[in-house]
């Protein structure tokens, strides 16, 4: 099934699992973005147009990352007039994923919930143990949380991306090689983002506890 939606003044042509780069959207990454300016419904040789919108139809969607897109220079020029001028310009972008294509009174599918079990049997107390107080030599690392998301910029979805990357943490982060960083820019379209953020120096400072 595919919809085209309207955002931003553009229109898309979306599917279920497409990643989509749109007009910056007032949200946060890991939230859930509904479009409603539906204009075309299509699955399979049935196609629904609408007049102009498809009546009660949605597309869902999930908010992955806000970036800037790439550097734009606009220079003007005036002949015979000593005019120039040089602006720089870089366009604020969502990176979104659809997650449903819904027809008018459907509603989104629900994850299914985790299940809690409540027969596990009580657990006998332990006497306490008295332990020794950890070797001073041991507790400069007590406070290091590795966790990719100390990183600038990298959010709950992004993380989800890395790690289907094996990149699971800052120390992997850290250790990271040009051809590691780009068969990592290349896979998620960062367009020089590692280096551009200084990624590795990141991880490499919250390592070392700066």
């Amino acid at each position: 099934m595919f919809a085209i939606i309207k955002t931003g003044g553009k229109q898309y042509k979306v599917a279920a699992d497409d990643i989509l780069q749109i007009e910056k959207l007032d949200a946060q990454a890991g939230e859930t973005i509904t479009f409603d300016q539906v204009l075309m419904l299509g699955q399979g040789s049935e196609v629904t147009i609408g007049s102009p919108l498809v009546e009660g139809a949605t597309v869902v969607a999930e908010l992955v990352e806000q970036f800037r897109n790439k550097k734009i220079i606009v220079f003007k020029k005036k002949r015979r007039k000593k005019y120039r001028r040089t602006q720089g310009h870089r366009q604020n972008l969502s990176l979104v994923k659809i997650t449903d294509i819904l027809a008018a009174g459907q509603k989104p599918a629900k994850k299914a919930a985790a299940k809690k079990t409540a027969d596990k049997k009580p657990v006998a107390e332990k006497a306490p143990v008295t332990k020794k107080a950890p070797a001073a030599s041991k507790t400069e690392k007590t406070d290091f949380v590795d966790d990719l998301k100390l990183i600038s910029g990298v959010g709950p979805a992004l993380e989800k991306k890395l790690h289907a990357l094996d990149v699971k943490s800052l120390k992997d982060v850290a250790k990271l090689t040009k051809d590691d960083v780009t068969r990592i820019d290349e896979a998620l379209s960062f367009k020089g983002r590692i280096d551009r953020d200084n990624w590795i120096q990141q991880a490499k400072d919250l390592v070392a506890g700066k």
